[in-house]
């Protein structure tokens, strides 16, 4: 025997399970054991305790959001398949009836939607379109810091109505603006680093708001409006209704950032030298360019003009651009060019986001949840505005514990969704879902609360205190916006 063969191979270590998947399973439990209350059906019950798995599993990331969404699609097709049908309790519910229940999300059309927005997202890294778009803004906005940080906003903005992907306008936005602090000369510690990536993160979010497209969590709010309440807010209305929000609050982040962290010097020669060298470097647009730019401009006009020149839905829509985008010699790319762009996994996310809330609410979960939000906490005393004002600062707090704004929405939306149908009077349901959706996007204040927020941090121009103080002070004025809009502009719309 060689000395080689005498020595023991070395055994790779033993992962340890997650503390925080050990404690998801421990709420499931506490919950199941609990006695089923006399007005909530078995299947309710147990769909609460799944609940409660899977926010503890999102809030601690103990597994990929991936692994998680498997994870609760497998405990539906189980602890629901063994449990007495809801309409009919003699029998039970089966595995094949409940898995069904658990993969009804992926037939929503609110999913096909963010299938397409991701397709139309990769398009645009895959063309490099959307570079160029950012880089063609930047160059007309100027040299001083007081302009670059509008620049990175109006980025933001244009970005926001033709990439459907947060974390992909992020990621196309961040490098260039990069490029831009380099040219400048100065720190990546600096004032005028953090200032300008903090304002791409925060900007990101802001926008998220104002147009229903521009985010992942804003489709799965309208996938809940259509299940729960039977119709939906158009791309249009959504605009007109959180479009000032973000203008104003836009004005504001840059008040505070120039505030908080003053620029070492007003203006800066080279940044749009180094911008418009760029710019030259990608040469004219090419003919791919140019035709997506066409079709992001042609879906733009129709998801605007929705219920006012046409009834076709945004989903519809969109997919009739995706023909356009992947026709022979028309489009601009191939399947095989875009499969490995695309986060599958966040469709799968997406569509067990949206069984679990429709699960919650053919079981009577949701309800009876609801039911007891609104009799021990006497929202059926206040008026629509306090309402509003208590869910949403509800959502702001919970927000804190949740790293995605799909599984914040996919856990809460719900639940809140069933409180307000519970509730009684005569206020628009519809508008309040609305709002509490644009509340969804507050990931203001820990860079863990947003995928653009950890994007920007990973620059390293900035700290997590420098960010959480900015976002504080963003969060609280926001709000308190919110709460002024509901007393006069979203008042005047009626919705609220």
């Amino acid at each position: 025997m060689t000395a080689q063969a005498a020595v023991p191979a070395q055994q790779a270590p033993k992962k340890k399970i997650p503390i925080g998947l050990v404690a998801g399973i421990i709420a499931l439990v506490a919950v199941l054991l609990l006695p089923t209350p006399a007005d909530l059906p078995i299947a309710g019950h147990r769909m609460l305790a799944i609940l409660a798995f899977a926010v503890v599993v999102w809030v601690t990331e103990a597994v990929s959001y991936e692994a998680s969404a498997i994870m609760v699609t497998t405990l539906m097709a189980f602890l629901l398949g063994t449990a007495p049908s809801v309409k009919n309790p003699e029998v039970l519910i089966g595995t094949s009836a409940a898995i069904t229940m658990a993969l009804q999300g992926f037939a929503n059309s609110a999913l096909a939607l963010v299938a397409g927005a991701l397709f139309i997202a990769a398009a645009m890294t895959f063309t490099g379109l959307d570079r160029r778009i950012a880089l063609v803004t930047l160059s007309k906005i100027g040299t001083s810091t007081r302009r670059i940080l509008v620049g990175a906003i109006a980025v933001t903005i244009v970005l926001s109505l033709v990439v459907p992907s947060a974390t992909a306008r992020s990621a196309a936005v961040v490098p260039i603006m990069m490029g831009v602090i380099a040219a400048f000369g100065v720190d990546k510690r600096s004032n005028i680093a953090a200032g300008i990536m903090i304002i791409v993160a925060q900007a990101t979010s802001i926008w998220n708001v104002g147009i229903q497209t521009a985010a992942a969590q804003n489709l799965l709010t309208v996938g809940f409006m259509e299940k729960m309440l039977g119709e939906r807010v158009s791309w249009a209305e959504w605009l007109i209704a959180g479009t000032p929000w973000s203008i104003i609050m836009s004005a504001v982040l840059i008040f505070i950032v120039l505030k908080m962290l003053p620029p070492e010097s007003d203006e800066i020669a080279g940044g749009k030298e180094a911008v418009e060298r760029e710019l030259r470097e990608l040469g004219p647009m090419t003919a791919p360019q140019k035709r997506l730019l066409a079709v992001s401009i042609l879906l733009l006009l129709f998801w605007s003009t929705e219920k006012l020149l046409h009834n076709f839905d945004t989903t519809s829509t969109t997919y009739f651009g995706l023909v356009l985008l992947m026709l022979p010699r028309i489009g601009v790319m191939t399947w095989k060019d875009v499969q490995s762009r695309i986060p599958w996994g966040t469709v799968i996310v997406f569509g067990v986001g949206i069984s679990l809330g429709s699960a919650l609410l053919s079981t009577q979960a949701g309800q009876w949840l609801g039911n007891q939000v609104v009799t021990h906490t006497g929202l059926d005393h206040v008026s629509p505005l306090m309402i509003f004002a208590i869910l949403s600062a509800f959502l702001i707090l919970i927000h804190l514990g949740f790293a995605s704004a799909t599984a914040l929405t996919s856990a809460m939306l719900p639940i809140l969704i069933s409180v307000l149908q519970t509730l009684p009077g005569d206020f628009n349901r519809l508008g309040m879902t609305m709002l509490l959706g644009f509340v969804v996007s507050y990931g203001f204040i820990l860079p863990i609360n947003a995928p653009q927020n950890m994007v920007c941090l990973g620059t390293e121009t900035f700290t997590a205190k420098q960010f959480a103080k900015v976002g504080i002070i963003i969060t609280i004025i926001g709000f308190g916006l919110m709460l002024l809009m509901g007393m006069t502009y979203w008042r005047w719309l009626g919705i609220l």
